[in-house]
């Protein structure tokens, strides 16, 4: 008699255990059929491109061209590597420059320049010539802002200025540094 319920116990478990393991089956979560499966692919991609960017008046925001150009499909903004650009200030004078990388938003708004900086603003009428040396340069094109918290050194002729952070309007000419300013002035008979 102990061998039968032993027995029958043990088939009640086990008819409990399969009746408790097809119940987790059916109520499981469905899979996600849309796996993340690498990096963002391109919608397209350029070679040696280049690409003006205008405002809402139709006027020049900014300029961009380098070797390789890639659109992201899934938010639309593009990258490039190795590019020249030309950002314009509202008086249409341009500020050239190269960086390792650009990354731009969609609606062309915000540009970050990545890796090493180097802005040029040459001379123009009655606007002193300026270089901007940092790293990784947030820019607002379509407002003329720039932003940075590296290290970044600006060079005017017979002046060095360098710091760490920097903030800038191109519209208004006025770029700050931030923090550990440092400054070194050639002497007024030196210039040329």
């Amino acid at each position: 008699m102990i061998d039968r319920r032993y027995w029958l116990a043990v088939a009640v478990l086990a008819l409990l255990a399969a009746t408790t393991q097809i119940l987790v089956w059916i109520n499981r979560a469905p899979l996600d059929e849309q796996v993340y499966s690498g990096p963002p692919r391109s919608d397209y991609t350029l070679a040696d491109f280049t690409m003006n960017a205008l405002d809402e008046q139709g006027k020049l925001s900014f300029a961009i061209s380098g070797p390789r150009l890639a659109r992201r499909g899934d938010d639309g903004s593009i990258y490039v590597t190795n590019p020249r650009y030309t950002l314009v200030d509202r008086d249409g004078l341009p500020w050239l420059g190269r960086s390792d990388a650009a990354w731009v938003d969609k609606a062309g708004t915000v540009m970050k320049l990545q890796g090493e900086v180097l802005m040029e603003r040459r001379a123009e009428a009655g606007v002193q010539p300026a270089t901007i040396h940092t790293a990784d340069l947030t820019t607002w094109p379509k407002t003329g802002k720039l932003e940075t918290a590296a290290p970044a050194r600006i060079e005017q002729p017979g002046s060095i200025l360098r710091g760490t952070g920097l903030r800038g309007d191109m519209n208004t000419n006025v770029l700050e540094l931030l923090s550990d300013v440092h400054s070194t002035f050639e002497p007024r008979q030196r210039r040329r």
